[in-house]
């Protein structure tokens, strides 16, 4: 098979989705092709049905043979081997009363009789078993029994018997004159026999003749089956594999053809119908993967075209980032500063409404340099080229606490903390999300002392962080709109802010792969719960348990990440990127 050709080369031959199918009457064509071609199941129908008649003659022609063979063997065993038999008893029978009637002729004892008796009756016996298996024997078989039987029969009479009589008579032996004449008549008897014994002789070596005839013809049956089974399959397997496995192969070289990226490759075959049926089908499956691509393509270049919009916009927003952090911050520091200049040179030379004129000036200069400062710091969050590293949770919370530390030792603070767990992250973020939270709850303090309890525990591939406060609370119902940036829930003369504080830590919790909410059913106070994931490098079992580490020191916040430091010219505004305002703050006039 062919190397597969280049990805880009199917786009290049992609068909216009709205211009007319040409390959219809080909498909069309192909069908009807398809529709006169043997199916699959024909074809192995055919094969079958071949297999099975042959499987059937074979079993004929075994049967007819063997059933000869049985037939030949029972002829010898059962009748041409008992006549054989019979004729040997019979030549031993007459022999057993000649040799009775001699003896009792010479010696007049009447127990010489006994053979006499007895070979006549075994004499009887023979002729009687051959005349039943008469009808099984030949003809001159038939013909030489009745010979004997007579001739037995004629000795008797004209010398056995007269000579019993005579003996008897005179109670002497008795020498006949006849005695030649019985010898020959007796003589003549042997000879039939014998000639009965070599016409069931030369009858049994034919049955044994044709025993082996038809033993040779089985052997040569099965010879036969075995060689015409062995061809039939090879015809059998050949015919398949051309028919219906080659093309079988052939379609499977074409769809991974196709697979590997040439769509402009046309499958077509010859086969059985469910082949080519399935031949069209993939190529129907091409032309539309065809119409698809060059659908996405021309997504693609619509998509590339708002991606670089998008890059320009945001190139813009960092023009503008950069503008606002220090053309824009110039003049308000200037405002700022001249402002406070005459608010501490004419105190109280003018009247108390100039006086509350220049107040509001400087308030409002402060806030306008305070939210900047914020908007920046919120804009900056995921957009440091730093790697993510493992952080110490406990540094994030003991630099936070450096930086309240003003705040925490005026308002009579105490923060509650076991040890904090390894994350992955930054620890300027980091240190910023603990900071905004303690911040929260310094402002919102209720009559008491501020007390903030911090807890993580392990929540299968997450740490849960939980930061509960003694304050004044939040409504649930507020409860998504506190992490909206720039809303408030307090008047600005109660609790001063710019309400980013919540925004920037859910911006940074999901950065970082967690997720913030606040805990509605926490009453005394509020309670805040982050989770953030459990390094991967920490996930065994050992690290499953938080241990405190031997030494441990703060690392050093890096304020350019996070916030930008306070200008010299506004030492009255409060620590960057703290706002400490609640997100759900109602906006004020």
């Amino acid at each position: 098979m062919s190397a597969a050709p280049d990805r880009a080369a199917p786009y290049s031959a992609a068909p216009d989705p709205a211009a007319p199918d040409h390959a219809a009457p080909d498909r069309a064509r192909r069908a009807a092709e398809a529709a006169k071609r043997w199916p699959l199941s024909r074809i192995v129908g055919v094969a079958v049905v071949a297999l099975l008649l042959f499987s059937v003659a074979a079993v004929a022609a075994g049967g007819i043979a063997l059933l000869d063979l049985h037939h030949d063997r029972a002829r010898v065993l059962n009748t041409f081997d008992p006549a054989v038999l019979q004729a040997q008893q019979l030549d031993i029978a007459v022999l057993n009363q000649e040799t009775g009637v001699r003896g009792y002729a010479l010696s007049a004892d009447p127990s010489f009789l006994s053979p006499y008796a007895n070979g006549y009756a075994a004499e009887k016996a023979a002729i009687a078993s051959l005349k039943g298996e008469s009808g099984q024997l030949p003809p001159a078989t038939r013909a030489d029994l009745t010979s004997v039987a007579n001739q037995a029969h004629y000795w008797r009479t004209h010398y056995a018997q007269p000579a019993i009589a005579e003996v008897r008579r005179t109670g002497k032996p008795v020498i006949s004159p006849d005695i030649t004449a019985g010898k020959a008549d007796f003589d003549a008897l042997r000879d039939k026999i014998a000639v009965l014994e070599t016409t069931v002789e030369t009858a049994r070596n034919n049955a044994i003749a044709a025993l082996n005839d038809a033993s040779d013809v089985l052997n040569v049956v099965f010879v036969a089956i075995a060689i015409g089974l062995a061809v039939i399959v090879v015809v059998l397997a050949l015919g398949l594999r051309a028919t219906a496995i080659r093309p079988l192969h052939e379609l499977a070289a074409q769809a991974r053809q196709v697979a590997d990226g040439d769509f402009g490759h046309e499958v077509s075959l010859r086969g059985p119908r469910e082949v080519t049926n399935l031949a069209a089908d993939v190529n129907t499956m091409r032309q539309r993967i065809l119409q698809e691509l060059s659908a996405t393509q021309a997504a693609n270049t619509v998509l590339q075209a708002h991606s670089a919009e998008l890059q320009r916009s945001n190139s813009e927003l960092e023009q503008f980032a950069y503008i606002a952090s220090h053309d824009l911050q110039e003049p308000l520091r200037k405002v700022a500063s001249f402002t406070q200049l005459l608010q501490r040179r004419y105190a109280g030379q003018l009247d108390a409404r100039a006086d509350q004129y220049i107040e509001f000036a400087v308030d409002g200069a402060k806030r306008m340099q305070a939210l900047i400062n914020d908007l920046l710091s919120y804009s900056r969050v995921g957009r440091s080229a730093r790697e993510p590293a493992l952080v110490s949770s406990d540094a994030a919370l003991a630099q936070a606490r450096a930086n309240l530390a003003a705040p925490m030792e005026e308002s009579g603070a105490t923060i509650e903390s076991g040890h904090l767990p390894l994350v992955l992250g930054e620890l300027p973020l980091l240190t910023a999300v603990f900071q905004n939270l303690l911040s929260n709850a310094l402002k919102f303090r209720g009559a008491k002392p501020p007390r903030v309890v911090i807890t993580v525990s392990r929540d299968e591939d997450f740490w849960l962080f939980s930061f509960t406060d003694n304050g004044i609370g939040i409504e649930p119902d507020y409860a998504d709109r506190v992490f909206v940036i720039f809303q408030r829930l307090h008047e600005r003369t109660a609790y001063p802010g710019t309400g980013i504080g919540l925004a920037m830590t859910r911006k940074i919790i999901e950065y970082f792969g967690g997720r913030i909410w606040l805990d509605t059913t926490h009453t005394d106070g509020a309670r805040f719960l982050f989770t953030l994931p459990v390094p991967p490098e920490t996930r065994s079992p050992e690290h499953l348990e938080i241990e405190r580490p031997e030494t441990e020191r703060p690392e050093t916040l890096d304020p350019p990440d996070v916030l930008s430091s306070p200008s010299p010219e506004t030492p009255l505004l409060p620590p960057q990127g703290v706002s400490g305002d609640r997100e759900d703050e109602e906006t004020d006039a």
